[in-house]
């Protein structure tokens, strides 16, 4: 598959892609052929660094720098890929903030800030994309979290908003399915990922193991987006797709 190129003369927008699962969403979509719409909310060096590495490997890619919190951001990431490359194919909506804090000392604007970023955030990127992924169908992935699933400590806000991008999945899977526009969400399990000195692991990694023995990689969720989005996906939508080394087993 590494080498297929099965993206070529697609065009991806992903959110939060400067590091982590999303670095490795960018890169493997790029590696597929895709031109990628690099985004992060305020680090451009991290983004440069991204688009530096798909190009280094011959790929396209530009930076959009902003908060998909805020209203114009989506705008401005359908309108970077519309100029930039004169199409959108996929959608990945990975963009998140993971606050830990005890419900009884989380305020409203603790709430909002992380549904602001998950969740409308998700939504608002999806209608500004929907017009040019209806003109040739597309994929849109939402990425959730395990936590929705399973539960955490001191996480309401994440696990609120994580549980909703599934139904959110859903009902576009339903509202899209005759522009050919399939929609899944994609849960990572407990994903070795980079983390500030200050971020204590969360609480459910310590508590929830794999079967498998081993963590997994940010490039371990990203071969699934690339397969979703590639033609040997195109039967799959309206999917909760686990990506957990057996983390989690359920539906």
């Amino acid at each position: 598959m590494a080498d297929t190129k099965e993206l070529t003369g697609k065009v991806a927008i992903v959110t939060g892609s400067g590091r982590n699962i999303g670095r490795a969403i960018a890169l493997a979509l790029a590696q597929a052929g895709a031109s990628v719409v690099v985004n992060v909310r305020s680090n451009k060096a991290e983004a440069d660094s991204v688009v530096r590495e798909i190009e280094s490997a011959s790929g396209k890619a530009t930076v959009v720098i902003g908060d998909v919190a805020e209203e114009k951001t989506a705008a401005m990431l359908a309108d970077a890929a519309l100029k930039q490359f004169g199409r959108i194919d996929v959608l990945v909506n990975n963009a998140a903030l993971r606050r830990e804090k005890p419900i009884d000392q989380m305020s409203y604007a603790d709430w909002r800030e992380v549904m602001g970023v998950i969740l409308d955030g998700s939504f608002r990127c999806v209608h500004a994309c929907l017009p040019a992924l209806k003109k040739n169908g597309g994929s849109i992935i939402n990425i959730g979290g395990m936590s929705a699933h399973i539960g955490s400590k001191d996480r309401a806000h994440v696990i609120t908003a994580k549980a909703a991008l599934v139904g959110f999945s859903r009902a576009l899977a339903h509202d899209l399915a005759t522009h050919k526009i399939t929609a899944n969400c994609i849960v990572p399990g407990a994903i070795d990922t980079a983390r500030p000195a200050t971020s204590p692991t969360p609480a459910h990694h310590l508590t929830h193991g794999t079967i498998t023995g081993t963590r997994g990689k940010p490039e371990d969720v990203a071969a699934m987006v690339r397969y979703l989005c590639g033609p040997g996906g195109r039967y799959v939508t309206g999917q909760t797709i686990h990506v957990s080394g057996g983390g989690y087993l359920g539906s």
